[in-house]
């Protein structure tokens, strides 16, 4: 019976922005031991090492220990194992196990049907008495295995290593070269091709692989039916899952009135994207939306979604929440709803820039629909694709290739640029890279020298986006469905936008135990000792820890925060906001005249205009003096204008226009 995941799993994207859909990007570091390289490089290193041969007294803890030795020995001196007999006894269950060659004993005659055509195929065995033989004692209640006899005299040749690889016991399909066998094989790939495909990947050559086309092509078959049984269950549980998300939305707007969300359906009226955000992450955008980062890293391999997250800094520095966002694809006309539905959620403020990863589609988007934001893309994002893109064609120049890459981002010219691009390109032999055109076709979004002058609030470093990454590990933690990622999202957001984001992630990993008095005893769910004892008012809603760190920082613990959230609370109780950390809630006008967050998007779009203007307008001297002749007619014409208004409602003409000049 297929089974689909027990939980939602979040990936990096793999799909290569290149626009060859064949092609995918690994990232350093990342699944390092369960890759099929690193598999591979480990097989390699095994049967490299020098093995004892098995001698008779050899001791094993278990029958699989002893088959396994056996088999890596037999791996490395040319031939492969089979398990042949084993006795049992009423006392010790399976007492006797016999390993043999593979080509120990005859295949038995076969009669042939009379009248019909048989394929004749020859038995490997040939009667070979190379052998294992294992006997089980128990002393003391402790089950030890012992070679009773061995044998390595074989009638038959050994293999060459890159024979014996090939042999059944040794051609394995390791899981992840399964995952994209099943995706070719969806796609409609024939068999020759997908074999192909893989070779092309893993960069080695016709008939290297450590399996056969013909093992490609069973594997297909046997999975056919589950694959299908699979891809049914998951698509009902993604609807289901979709269904409850769209619930909680709706339940916390009743809730909570400046919370916002919107979604989309297909034409069999089923759910596409599902967008949401919080009233505090707005009101900060107000205060720090002027550079947005739109992270579009992570993907759910269980229900088939893309997440798009809206993060920002603020003035200390810190990651903000704006928002985020579930896609059912990558095209470009999802990420234009995206990012419509953004600026909509965000009372129609565009930022002043937008950083992304480099994705076609995504820029394209933007394109449309925000024409006035600068688009970047950071250097953390070129980076961590430029391993994977030339590491295995350049092979051992690719350390060379890499130090003229990074000479790029210290040239001052768009020229010079382009002039030390061309010789590098050149002396690596990659005019016709597929890679190298791409980055080249969007320098004017990551070349310093493209973008020098526009505003990046310090969030193109590559601590900022090791934070956002962080941040977004914290909410993927242990998620079984949609509903528990969102309500993770929500509390994440709200306590990281009063910045308790740190200890917030670490208070997820804490266990609690309550007390007959109330209080809670909070331990780490790995470590038993360590525990802090959380004391719990809650009439005057008052909390007091062990630990004391609110008392030294004036900021709560993870200790205390879990029991916040063991309580329901989705907001802190002020006494808890120290005033050293609160950050100003509004910004505020000369001659005495605040203006409320609620009045005031006129004036945070005024200063990113201004902003975004005096950016521009100090790339050339002629843009300059274009600039200054021209504000200067439309401040004196709008002036003379404002001053023929009635000074009735509001604030004064007078008042408002010291203010600006002030």
């Amino acid at each position: 019976m297929a089974s689909i995941p027990s939980k939602n799993v979040w990936i990096r994207r793999q799909q290569c922005p290149c626009g060859d859909w064949k092609c995918y990007v690994s990232y350093d570091g990342e699944g390092e031991e369960t890759s099929v390289a690193a598999q591979l490089v480990k097989s390699e290193r095994v049967s490299s090492e020098a093995m004892v041969a098995p001698y008779v007294g050899m001791v094993f803890k278990s029958d699989n220990d002893a088959f396994e030795y056996y088999g890596n020995f037999a791996r490395k001196n040319g031939f492969s194992i089979r398990k042949e007999r084993s006795r049992l006894s009423p006392q010790l269950g399976v007492y006797k196990r016999d390993f043999v060659c593979y080509r120990s004993g005859f295949a038995p005659a076969k009669k042939k049907p009379i009248g019909e055509h048989h394929r004749d195929r020859k038995s490997v065995r040939c009667g070979c008495d190379a052998k294992m033989y294992l006997s089980k004692e128990v002393s003391e209640g402790v089950a030890q295995w012992f070679v009773v006899q061995f044998s390595n005299v074989h009638n038959h040749e050994l293999l060459e290593d890159d024979q014996v690889r090939l042999l059944p016991a040794y051609r394995k399909i390791h899981e992840a070269d399964q995952e994209r066998i099943l995706l070719l094989s969806k796609a409609g790939f024939p068999i020759h091709r997908i074999v192909k495909v893989l070779e092309l990947e893993k960069g080695i050559h016709g008939g290297q692989l450590p399996f056969l086309e013909r093992d490609v092509r069973n594997f297909v078959q046997n999975r056919k039916k589950i694959v299908q049984e699979h891809d049914a269950m998951l698509n009902e549980k993604r609807e289901i899952d979709t269904m409850e998300l769209l619930e909680a939305c709706k339940a916390t707007k009743e809730s909570d009135e400046a919370f916002v969300y919107d979604f989309t359906v297909d034409a069999n009226d089923k759910v596409e994207h599902v967008a949401w955000s919080y009233g505090d992450s707005v009101n900060a955008y107000g205060m720090f939306g002027d550079v947005v980062y739109f992270d579009t890293t992570y993907y759910s391999i269980t229900y088939g979604l893309l997440l798009g997250v809206w993060l920002g800094i603020d003035n200390h520095g810190r990651t903000i929440f704006f928002g985020c966002v579930l896609l059912q694809d990558e095209a470009s006309r999802s990420f234009a709803w995206a990012l419509q539905t953004f600026i909509r959620f965000m009372r129609g403020a565009f930022p002043q820039t937008i950083l992304t990863d480099l994705d076609p589609g995504l820029r394209d988007a933007i394109r449309s629909e925000l024409p006035g934001t600068k688009h970047i893309i950071s250097r953390w994002n070129i980076l961590s694709k430029v391993s994977s893109w030339f590491s295995l064609p350049l092979g051992s120049r690719y350390a060379e290739f890499k130090s003229e890459f990074d000479l790029l981002y210290s040239v001052e010219s768009s020229e010079d640029f382009e002039i030390r691009w061309d010789q590098m390109v050149s002396m690596f032999g990659l005019v016709s890279d597929k890679h190298i055109n791409l980055l080249f076709s969007f320098r004017e979004y990551w070349v310093p020298s493209y973008i020098r002058g526009y505003l990046l609030a310090q969030m193109a470093t590559s601590a900022y986006f090791k934070a956002v990454d962080t941040f977004l590990k914290g909410i993927f933690s242990a998620q079984m469905c949609l509903r528990s990622f969102f309500e993770q999202v929500g509390i994440s957001a709200n306590f990281q936008n009063h910045e308790h984001q740190h200890e917030l992630v670490l208070a997820m990993q804490y266990a609690a135990s309550e007390m007959a008095d109330g209080s809670y005893l909070i331990h780490h769910f790995k470590k038993m000792d360590g525990e802090r004892l959380v004391m719990w008012i809650a009439d005057s809603e008052q909390i007091h820890c062990s630990c004391k760190e609110f008392e030294s920082s004036g900021l709560l613990c993870r200790h205390a925060l879990r029991v916040f959230i063991i309580k329901n609370y989705f907001q802190l109780p002020d006494k808890y906001y120290l005033s050293r950390w609160r950050r100003e809630s509004s910004l505020g006008l000369g001659g005495g005249h605040g203006i409320e967050s609620s009045d005031g998007d006129w004036f945070h779009e005024y200063q990113r205009l201004t902003e975004a203007l005096f950016a521009e307008s100090s790339i050339t001297k002629e843009r300059s003096e274009h600039v200054r002749r021209e504000l200067m007619k439309e401040i004196t014409r709008l002036l003379n204008d404002i001053r023929r208004m009635p000074e009735s409602e509001g604030i004064a003409a007078m008042d408002l226009t010291e203010s600006l000049n002030g």
